[in-house]
C-alpha cells in the first residue's frame, strides 16, 4: 500500500507539471497503466485527479520552476498575519507594500513561464495567479497547496490590505472589554464571510474545469461520431459499386448464355447437314 501511495504521489507530481491541455490524456494512461498492472488502489487514486485550470496550472509552474522567489513570498504570510493580530498599523503597510511588489512579479514571472512552455495566457489568468498567491499568504492551509504544486483549481481570499483587512486602530487607552468583545465578533462573522466566499470560489473554478472537460469530452465523441459516418459512408459506397459491377455481371452472363444457346443450335444444324451430305456422298458412290 505505501508503495503505491508513493507511485501515486510521484505521478501527481508530474502530471499537475504539465499544460492543463495534456493533463487529461496523461492521466488516462497513467490509469491504464496502473489496472494493466494490477495496482487498483494507485489507478483509483490517479483517477481521482482533476485537470487543473490555466491560473492553477500557473502557481504550480511557479512552485516547481521558481520555488526560490515564490518561498520568499510565502515568508511574508506569517509576519502579516502577526502584524495584523497584533493591530500594528505601520508594520502591516511595510509588509503589505512588500506583498503587492512580489506579487506583481511573481505574476508577470508566470506569464514568462507559460511562454517558455509554449503558451500564452490572458490577463485575467494572471490576476488569479494574484489572488491565489494573496490567499496563501492569509491562509496558512492554502499556502502548503500552493507550495505543493498540485493546485487544481485558483483560489481566493480577502485577508490582507484595504479591500479585506480588519480595521486597524493604534489603542492608546484601555478598550472597554464590551467593544473587544464586539469588535471579535465582527472580526468573526468577517471571517467566516471570507471562508463561504472562498469556498464557493473554489467551487465554481471545480465546476468550471468540470465543464471544460465535459466539453472536451463531447468534442472527441463527436469526432469519433463523424469519423464512423465517413467511415459507414465509405462502405455504402463500396457495396453500391459491388452490386452495379455483380448486375452488369450478371447481364454478361445472360448475353453469354443466350450465345451458347445459339451456338449450340447452329452446331446441331451443321452437324445434320454433315449428316446428310455424307449421306448423299454414300449414295452416289454405290451408284
Amino acid at each position: 500500500m505505501a508503495g503505491a501511495d508513493q507511485d501515486s504521489e510521484a505521478i501527481a507530481d508530474e502530471l499537475y507539471g504539465l499544460d492543463p491541455n495534456e493533463f487529461i490524456a496523461a492521466r488516462d494512461e497513467h490509469v491504464a497503466q496502473a489496472r494493466k498492472a494490477g495496482d487498483r488502489d494507485t489507478a483509483a487514486a490517479i483517477g481521482k485527479l482533476r485537470k487543473p485550470t490555466v491560473a492553477a496550472w500557473l502557481v504550480n509552474l511557479l512552485a516547481r520552476d521558481r520555488a526560490d522567489e515564490l518561498a520568499a513570498l510565502l515568508d511574508l504570510g506569517g509576519a502579516l498575519r502577526t502584524a495584523q493580530r497584533r493591530l500594528s498599523g505601520s508594520d502591516l503597510r511595510k509588509l503589505s507594500a512588500q506583498r503587492r511588489q512580489a506579487v506583481g512579479a511573481l505574476e508577470r514571472e508566470a506569464g514568462r513561464l507559460a511562454v517558455a512552455h509554449g503558451r500564452r495566457v490572458s490577463e485575467a489568468a494572471l490576476r488569479e495567479v494574484g489572488q491565489t498567491l494573496n490567499a496563501a499568504l492569509a491562509d496558512p492551509d492554502i499556502e502548503e497547496r500552493v507550495r505543493s504544486g498540485r493546485l487544481e483549481t485558483s483560489l481566493e481570499y480577502s485577508g490582507f490590505g484595504e479591500s479585506g483587512a480588519a480595521p486597524l486602530t493604534v489603542v492608546r487607552d484601555r478598550v472597554k472589554e464590551t467593544g473587544a468583545e464586539r469588535r471579535s465578533e465582527d472580526k468573526r462573522a468577517r471571517a467566516a464571510e471570507q471562508e463561504r466566499e472562498r469556498v464557493r470560489a473554489a467551487e465554481l473554478e471545480r465546476a468550471v474545469a468540470d465543464a471544460e472537460a465535459a466539453r472536451e469530452a463531447a468534442v472527441e465523441a463527436r469526432a469519433a461520431a463523424e469519423r464512423a459516418e465517413q467511415e459507414l459512408a465509405e462502405h455504402d459506397t463500396k457495396v453500391r459499386e459491388l452490386r452495379e459491377q455483380l448486375a452488369h455481371a450478371e447481364q454478361q452472363r445472360e448475353f453469354a448464355r443466350s450465345a451458347a444457346k445459339a451456338a449450340a443450335q447452329d452446331a446441331t444444324l451443321a452437324e445434320r447437314a454433315a449428316a446428310a451430305a455424307n449421306a448423299a456422298v454414300g449414295r452416289l458412290q454405290g451408284d
